[in-house]
């Protein structure tokens, strides 16, 4: 079986047995023991996977370590592991640390069972470094994710394609990182930077303050039409008909009055999201067969975004909550609406069907309606 079939068997598992798992001890055999698996060890094989390996440090002696996985008798990868949703904030893994130091493994590992941080000594040699490499998140990982993980495989691992990934990855997450608060608040250096690739003259600060605002919208639109593009290409290669995808903009207009059918102004304060955007075009990819997608459109209001079929605000067929700590969808194609949990965009797909009854549902009350 692929390891990206096992990981999604695995997290299939452990949604369903979480709340389930109160302690460490439960926490390693349910969740990181079939990891580790996963990655092809026999965690009952001593020579490969030693629970509570010890490490002697100093003058303490017995100290040990959750996991460690052995190769040709010695430690290549360290495990530490927390109770399921614990922390995993690097203050609490003083432990990895002390023991990274005194093997020759290169590789550590923090987990809780559902997250698991990466570690290893880029920064000086010998030293674990305070800032994980890579991020791996049991219930919410992709394709590419799989693809890094696999590299700590039994069958794949080499410590020097190891170390050259983590270098790449560590700063291709801090470049993220950057990205991600430059679309969210360009900085004034950021803003200052751009603005001089673009205009040769003096930047004034009415200038500056102009640009800001500027820089701030075209990265918006930049993100948005590669979505726009990406998207458009992923449905006309998956239909026979030319379907043509409307831009959407960072500036998209927002709820109306119930009487109204027509899009209005954006409402101050209002920002629509990439996330945000990118959940329209899915549901518009996964409605393309059942009504044409120029009749699905968005509307952003502050505690939500809506999806309406014909722009009717009567014709809801989904919601988007994506602005608090816990993403969520409410779906209308039942009476009233239902609150569905989702952990990524990915869901979406797992809910056509419903989006798709929701059409149907307005498409039907249509055709019952008396012609006056």
């Amino acid at each position: 079986m692929e390891l990206i079939d096992q990981l999604t068997n695995l997290a299939s598992r452990a949604q369903k047995q979480i709340t389930h798992i109160q302690t460490e001890e439960a926490t390693k055999n349910a969740l990181v023991m079939p990891f580790i698996n996963a990655l092809g060890y026999n965690v009952f094989d001593p020579t490969e996977v030693v629970p509570e390996y010890i490490c002697d440090i100093g003058t303490k002696k017995g100290e040990k370590i959750d996991y460690a996985i052995l190769r040709d008798g010695k430690p290549i990868i360290l495990f530490e592991c927390k109770h399921v949703g614990g922390d995993l904030n690097i203050n609490h893994a003083s432990q990895l640390f002390r023991y990274f130091h005194v093997t020759e493994a290169r590789i550590a590992v923090l987990t809780n069972g559902v997250t698991y941080r990466l570690f290893t000594d880029l920064e000086q040699p010998n030293k674990m470094d305070e800032r994980p490499f890579m991020e791996f998140d049991l219930f919410n990982f992709h394709e590419n994710d799989v693809a890094e993980i696999k590299k700590l495989s039994k069958s794949a691992f080499n410590i020097d394609d190891m170390l050259f990934a983590a270098y790449n990855l560590k700063y291709m997450r801090a470049f993220k990182k950057y990205f991600e608060e430059q679309f969210s608040q360009p900085t004034p250096d950021f803003i200052n930077f751009v603005s001089k690739q673009i205009y040769d003259g003096v930047l004034t600060p009415k200038l500056k303050e102009q640009f800001s605002v500027l820089v701030h919208r075209s990265f918006h639109q930049f993100l948005n039409d590669k979505i726009t593009m990406r998207l458009r290409s992923a449905m006309l290669d998956t239909s026979s008909q030319s379907i043509l995808v409307p831009e959407v903009t960072a500036v998209q207009v927002q709820e109306a009055p119930a009487t109204s059918v027509a899009a209005e102004a954006p409402e101050k304060g209002i920002e629509t999201t990439v996330e945000e955007t990118e959940g329209f075009m899915i549901v518009r990819a996964i409605l393309r067969k059942t009504v044409p997608v120029n009749r699905v459109v968005m509307r952003d209001v502050q505690s939500y975004c809506g999806i309406l079929l014909d722009d009717n605000n009567r014709k809801p067929i989904c919601r988007l909550h994506f602005n608090g700590s816990k993403k969520y969808v409410t779906l209308f194609d039942t009476e009233g609406g239902e609150r569905v949990d989702i952990s990524s965009l990915d869901d979406l797909y797992g809910l056509a069907s419903r989006i798709r009854a929701a059409v149907q549902r307005h498409e039907t009350k249509l055709q019952e309606t008396p012609v006056v």
